[in-house]
Order: structure tokens, then sequence, then C-alpha cells
């Protein structure tokens, strides 16, 4: 665990360590709590939790139940800022994406200037070449997006992924700070925390502002593919804190080309669904036809552009982490603008110089499935053994072209209470970014956190845990500071 930046001090935990400014006013309050104060909060917040049914599924898990998703009670903090830039980098780097995709479902200008080869859209298992010319509202493709962000090194931010199709986590994210402000509510008179819990207002106004023209009043809906989902907690939470129907796909029809809801008042229109069902399974008649979850006549309904379907189908083709190195350029193709948030330096087994070189470094990188996502189908080469780093080489080479690598990062650590007390634990950083009228996001995200010694997978399907994140609002000095830079500039 040496090397890493820690997000709380100004020196590895375990030194004598400096508290950073940002952490300080909370620093001060922690040392004056004792153990036996934490632990009853703990256990509160996960009765709390159980109670309210803040649960998640693991697919595959043998023992078949939803679990709670580990809830820890020491904050990430995030300073005014480091926030800034952060919000201006994810807005250009969202803005360049949704380009992007309208891009190669229309015009394709990118592939013809060769910065992206075209099999590597045309073979891309999300591509879907029924959205080729579609127009659709405002040229809006990944409405709701949750990019995963990492700090590493002596501090700087990495762009980990881009979950373009359908993120979760938000309700985590709400539910975290709720559960702060019940178990601490003297921290929040203390600390100039911005606000989140304003995000389900921020995401309804996006998607009425995305509705097909004409529609004035749009109803929209969240459509979930049902109970057994694993993230269908986060649908019924969202649907219910917008003030919207949840419904699936058997509450929906299409007639005369346009998609009702059937309600006990009659057949409603539906203006706009913020569908959490993938692709494959949204239309039988244009997809999977052994679909259940879908909407027979759907895709027909989308191309008149008498819905709007939130994020748009085939988005998945940007989020692939085949198409993640290509980022960048495509920041400087569309928006002629330097990238602001780094990519992390990824090797494209595809080619052969690359490939090379990961199989004679596995043990020292992180391997993962173009197509993978959930902490699953990945390769932690430090934490493997041999055996696990031998089935991966004899993967790359049968299938290169399906993985990509990249240098195992030291993730910056935050203070977390563990069964032995505050230790250090690798996190990440997921914000939600909305992109309608305009391209928007709540201050923060879901932060997630490696529960486990030294790992570095942080998904919840692996075991990691979530904290709240606060970002600081900035003093009154620190605007005044901040507006006297830019008049120099």
């Amino acid at each position: 665990m040496a090397n890493f930046f820690n997000e709380m001090t100004a020196d590895d935990v375990g030194s004598d360590s400096t508290v950073r400014e940002h952490y300080r006013e909370f620093g001060n309050w922690l040392a004056q709590q004792s153990p036996e104060t934490i632990a009853r909060k703990r256990a509160e917040a996960d009765l709390t939790f159980r109670r309210v049914g803040i649960t998640f599924a693991v697919y595959g898990d043998d023992a078949g139940t939803e679990r709670l998703i580990p809830f820890d009670t020491i904050p990430r903090i995030i300073p005014a800022a480091e926030w800034a830039q952060m919000q201006t980098g994810l807005v250009q780097r969202v803005q360049a994406l949704n380009m992007f995709i309208h891009d190669i479902y229309h015009e394709q200008n990118i592939i013809k200037a060769g910065i992206i080869p075209a099999e590597q859209i045309y073979k891309n298992a999300q591509y879907r070449p029924e959205m080729q010319g579609i127009a659709v509202a405002s040229d809006i493709y990944a409405h709701i997006a949750g990019v995963d962000i990492v700090r590493a090194g002596q501090g700087e931010f990495y762009v980990l992924e881009d979950n373009l199709r359908v993120p979760s986590g938000v309700s985590y994210m709400l539910e975290d700070r709720k559960m702060m402000m019940r178990l601490f509510p003297e921290l929040f008179a203390r600390n100039r925390i911005a606000p989140v819990d304003h995000y389900p207002d921020m995401l309804l106004d996006n998607l009425r502002s995305v509705a097909p023209m004409g529609v004035d009043d749009p109803t929209v809906v969240v459509m979930t593919p049902g109970m057994y989902n694993s993230a269908y907690f986060e649908h019924a939470f969202l649907a219910q804190q917008m003030g919207v129907e949840l419904v699936e796909g058997k509450d929906l029809f299409v007639n005369d080309n346009s998609v009702y809801m059937r309600t006990t008042r009659g057949p409603k229109r539906v203006d706009v669904i913020y569908r959490r069902v993938d692709d494959d399974f949204l239309d039988p008649l244009a997809f999977r036809s052994d679909s259940s979850l879908g909407v027979p006549g759907l895709l027909s309904v989308y191309r008149a552009g008498r819905v709007t379907l939130a994020n748009a189908i085939g988005t998945g083709v940007a989020d692939d982490k085949s198409i993640y190195p290509f980022v960048p350029d495509m920041i400087k193709f569309y928006l002629s603008q330097e990238p602001i948030l780094n990519n992390v330096p990824t090797y494209q087994c595809r080619k052969s110089a690359d490939l090379s070189y990961v199989l004679a470094n596995l043990p020292k990188l992180v391997v993962k499935e173009v197509h993978g996502a959930g902490g699953y189908g990945m390769l932690v080469g430090p934490a493997s053994s041999a055996a696990q780093i031998e089935d991966f080489r004899q993967r790359l080479l049968a299938n290169p072209g399906g993985y990509i690598a990249q240098p195992t990062l030291a993730l910056s650590a935050c203070p977390t209470y563990v069964d032995a007390g505050i230790a250090p634990r690798h996190i990440d950083l997921r914000p939600f970014v909305l992109s309608g009228k305009t391209i928007s996001m709540v201050p923060g995200g879901l932060t997630r956190v490696a529960l486990g010694e030294g790992s570095l997978v942080v998904n919840s399907s692996q075991g990691g845990g979530t904290k709240d994140t606060w970002v600081l609002e900035a003093t009154l000095s620190e605007e005044k500071a901040a507006f006297a830079g830019e008049k120099t500039c």
C-alpha cells in the first residue's frame, strides 16, 4: 500500500501525517469520536439500509440473495477548485462522446478522417446498424453518463471508464448523503457541503427537455426489466423520486405509431422512456425475438421520432473498452480542444506490438475484456496467481482483439472504517453527467471503496462498498481569488 495518494493526509497513513486543508474540520471532529460511537452509527446505518431495502443482487451468487452494499461513515472530500476542474473535463468528454455517437450513425467523419478504424465500429457488438440515419431529439444519445474517475500518481485524475448505456449507482449516492445527514447532522453545520438531493429534479427536467418535437408536456416513465434485476431498487427509487411511473415492457404497447402505457383510466401516451433495459431486449421484433422484457414495435416508433429513449439505442458503442483509447482523439477532432481529463495509458491487444508487450508483462498489468463490466472478466496482475495469469495468457492468444491492458495504477486511498479500525482503502468516483438542452451534474458522485486490504477492485459485485462524497463549496475568498485569476488570464 505504499506510494499512493492519500485523500485525507499529505503523507502515507502510518507515518506522522498532516491532514490536508479541506479535511481539517472533519479530521478534528473525527479525532473526538470514540470507537464505540462510530460502531453504533455503523450498526444504525446497516439497520436502516436493510429496513428501507437498499440492496443489490449479484448474478450467479450461490447465496442467491440480495446484499447490502457496505456503507462507510468516513466521507471522501473534494475541494471546490478540484471539483471545478473535474466538472469542466467531464462536460468536455461527454459532449465529445455524444458527437461521436451521432457521427458514426450519420456521416462517419471520424472514420473517413482515419482516426478510428472502421472495423472498430462495425465489429463492435454494441454497434446497432438499425440506428443508422435515425434522428434523435437534440442529437443527444447519452442522456445519463456515469464516468469512472480515479486519482493516481501525485494526485492526477484519470478517466477509467465511460459508462453510457445504463449506468447505475446514483441512488446509492443519494442514500449515502441522506444517511450521513441522519447520523451526523452536526457535520453539515460545520462544513460547506454542496447538496446533491436535487438530482431527481435535474434528471426529470433533463428527460423532459429531450421529448419529441411538438410535445409540450411530455409523459416520462422509468422502464425496468423487473424486480429480479440487480438494480431494481434504483429503478423504483428514481421513479418514485421523480414522481413518474415505473413500468415494465408488459405495461406498454404500440398503437398508431405511438407508445402507450396501460393505466386504470385507459391508455396514456408515453413520450420519454428512461429505460434501464439493455438494447437486446427492448423490442422483440427488432432485436432478440425471445425477449419478454421489451415492447413489440418500439423501434419503429423510435425511428419515427414519436418517443425518446434515454439512453439512445446503440449508445454502448462509445463506452466499449475498445473505443476508450480513442476518446482523447475524439475531443480533439470534434471540439478542437486538448482533453482536460487524462485517459489511463492503454495497450490495445489487437495491435501485435501491444500484445507482445502485454504478454511479456502480465504480472504487472490490469487486463480487461473489451465488453466486460462490473469487475468481471479482468485480471489484476500483481494480485493474481501464476495459474490465473497463465489462464489470461491463453485467452489473449486466442482472442487478442477482445482485450485491452493498462498499467496497475496506485489508486488513491481514503481512510475507511474496517473491522480492525481506521485503515486506508482504495477508491474511485462515478459522477453522473446529464445531457439535454445543457450538460449538467450535481457536485459529487458515487465513491466506491475496495474494502479488502490492498484490493483495487471497487465494484459492489466484487465486495466493494460506498461512502458519501463531499464537494466543498468555495468560500468567498476562494471565489474572489478565482475571479481575479480569470481576469488576469
